[in-house]
C-alpha cells in the first residue's frame, strides 16, 4: 500500500495542468550518513524541501539526493573502514545518533587517514552491491522517521539509488567537452579543467584512485540534467568553489542551471563543521522532542520552515536562538488559525509569483515566498498554500 506522503506527491504531480511544463531538477548537497542532522542540516532540508513543494504545482520536479551516490567518498567510507578497524563487527542498531555522531568525530580526529587500500573493498561493495555499513543504514532509518514527523519529502533515503553513470563514463564526457585533463597514465589524478574561464584545475579523481564529492556529484548529475530544462543546486556556503564548477559543467549540456548557497547556523557565534561536534541539545531528535508536545505537527512544521527560512535567512548571521525558533512557531499557529478558505487556484496564483522576475525562472523562491508570510501588510494565507507547501 503506497503511503500517505507517496499519495499525495502523485497527486501534485498528477494536478500539474500543463503537459509541456518545464522539468525542473532539485538537486541539493547531500548530507553523509555518518552523524546526526544538525540544525544547517535542517536549514538546507528545510529550504529544500519548500523550493520541491512549492514548485512541484507548476513544473515537472525531480528531487535528488542520493546517499548511493556519495557513499564513495572518503569522509563516509573512510569512516566506515575506520569503525571496522577500530571496533570491529559490532552491534549499530543499540547505538543513538550521538554514538554514531561521536564515532564519526574520533574518526575526523585521528591522525591517521584511510589509505587507498583501505577502502578498496568498500568501495567495490557500494559499486557491485549497493552496500551500506550498519552504522549508516541505523543512521538513515533514523533520519526516515525524522523526516516524517518534519514533513519533508523523502527522496530515498533508505533506498539504493547508484549515479546513472559510471566514473569512466564521466571523465570522458567531460574529455569530449574540453573539461578533463587526465594524468593517470603519468601516474597522477584526474582534473577537472575549466582554466579558461579563469577557474583552477579541481581534482575529481587523486592519483591513488579515489574520486572525491565533486566526482561523485557530476557521475550523479551529469546524466540526469540532460533530461531537464532547469537545474537548481542548493550547497552550503562553504563548498561554493565546486559547485560553481559544477554549475558551469551543466550549464555545457544547455541546462539552465541556478545554486542557491546556504550558510550555515552558527551556534553561540561560531561556525563549525558537524566533524566537530557541538549538536547535543539542537540536533533534528532534540527539537522534535522539546516541541512536539507543546505544538500541534502542522504548527511545528510551518515554524521549523519560517524560522530557518525567513528568519535566519540564506546568510549566517544569526546564531540559534530557542526564543526566536519559539516566535516562528507562534507566528505559525497564528498564520494556521487565520488561514484564509480560498480556492487553490489563489495558492497556485500566489506561488507563480515567486518564480523570479516575469516568471524567469521554473522553481519558486523560497525565501521570498517563506518570508511573505511574515510581512505584516499581506492579507490571510490561502489555507490550500499552507498545506501543500507546508504541512
Amino acid at each position: 500500500m503506497p503511503t500517505l506522503e507517496a499519495v499525495h506527491a502523485e497527486r501534485r504531480t498528477a494536478e500539474v495542468v500543463d503537459p509541456d511544463a518545464r522539468r525542473v531538477l532539485v538537486a541539493p548537497v547531500t548530507v553523509t550518513p555518518t552523524k546526526p542532522l544538525t540544525p544547517s542540516h535542517l536549514k538546507g532540508l528545510l529550504w529544500t524541501d519548500v523550493l520541491h513543494r512549492a514548485t512541484a504545482p507548476l513544473a515537472r520536479v525531480t528531487h535528488r539526493s542520493s546517499h548511493s551516490a556519495f557513499d564513495a567518498c572518503e569522509q563516509t567510507v573512510g569512516f566506515w573502514a575506520h569503525l571496522d578497524r577500530v571496533l570491529g563487527d559490532v552491534d549499530y542498531s543499540r547505538m543513538s545518533e550521538d554514538d554514531i555522531g561521536g564515532l564519526y568525530r574520533e574518526f575526523r580526529a585521528e591522525d591517521r587517514r584511510p589509505t587507498a587500500a583501505d577502502c578498496a573493498p568498500y568501495l567495490e561493495a557500494i559499486e557491485q552491491h549497493g552496500w551500506v555499513h550498519p552504522a549508516s543504514a541505523r543512521l538513515l532509518r533514523v533520519w526516515r522517521e525524522q523526516y516524517r514527523a518534519l514533513g519533508l519529502h523523502d527522496p530515498g533515503l533508505t533506498e539504493h539509488q547508484p549515479p546513472g553513470m559510471g566514473l569512466e563514463e564521466a571523465i570522458d564526457l567531460l574529455g569530449g567537452l574540453d573539461l578533463c585533463l587526465d594524468l593517470r597514465r603519468d601516474g597522477g589524478p584526474v582534473y577537472l579543467d575549466a582554466t579558461r574561464h579563469g577557474v583552477p584545475l579541481r581534482v575529481v579523481v587523486g592519483a591513488d584512485g579515489r574520486p572525491n564529492y565533486l566526482a561523485c556529484a557530476l557521475r550523479d548529475l551529469l546524466p540526469l540534467a540532460r533530461e531537464h530544462d532547469e537545474v537548481v543546486l542548493l550547497h552550503d556556503r562553504e563548498l561554493e568553489p565546486d559547485y560553481l564548477l559544477l554549475q558551469r559543467v551543466l550549464s555545457r549540456l544547455g541546462v539552465l542551471v541556478h545554486r542557491v548557497p546556504l550558510g550555515r547556523v552558527p551556534i553561540d557565534g561560531r561556525i563549525a563543521s558537524a566533524r566537530h561536534g557541538g549538536w547535543r541539545g539542537l540536533g533534528a531528535a532534540d527539537l522534535l522532542a522539546g516541541l512536539g508536545d507543546r505544538f500541534s505537527p502542522a504548527e511545528l512544521r510551518l515554524g521549523l520552515r519560517l524560522y530557518f527560512i525567513a528568519l535566519l535567512g540564506p546568510g549566517a548571521h544569526d546564531s540559534f536562538r530557542h526564543d526566536l525558533l519559539d516566535r516562528a512557531l507562534g507566528k505559525a499557529r497564528r498564520l494556521l488559525d487565520s488561514a484564509a478558505d480560498t480556492g487553490r487556484e489563489e495558492a497556485l496564483a500566489v506561488l507563480a509569483a515567486h518564480r523570479g522576475r516575469d516568471g524567469a525562472h521554473a522553481h519558486v523562491d523560497p525565501y521570498r515566498l517563506t518570508s511573505g508570510l511574515l510581512a505584516r501588510r499581506r492579507g490571510a494565507p490561502p489555507r490550500a498554500l499552507l498545506e501543500e507547501v507546508y504541512g
